[in-house]
C-alpha cells in the first residue's frame, strides 16, 4: 500500500476506528510514530492511500477533518 495520509488519534479512540473502517471496507493501517512519523505522546495513526473523493468524504467526516500529508 502506498500511504498517502494519516490522521493522528488516541489509543482509546482505535477500537470504534477499526470497526468503522472495516465496514467500510476502507484499506488503512496502524503506525506507531517514529523518526519519519512524529506523534504526541499517547497517539498513533491511521494511514490510508490514495483513495475515490467520495471515499474521503466517508474518512473526512469520521475524523472530523482533512488528514494531513504522510510523510515521504
Amino acid at each position: 500500500m502506498e500511504k498517502s495520509f494519516y490522521y493522528s488519534v488516541n489509543w482509546s479512540e482505535i477500537s470504534y476506528l477499526k470497526e468503522v473502517l472495516d465496514a467500510l471496507e476502507v484499506p488503512y493501517v496502524i503506525e506507531q510514530p517514529s523518526d519519519r512519523l512524529v506523534l504526541a505522546p499517547g497517539e498513533v495513526a491511521i494511514v490510508f492511500p490514495d483513495m475515490h473523493v467520495r471515499v474521503y468524504n466517508h474518512i473526512r467526516e469520521l475524523f472530523d477533518g482533512h488528514g494531513r500529508a504522510y510523510p515521504k
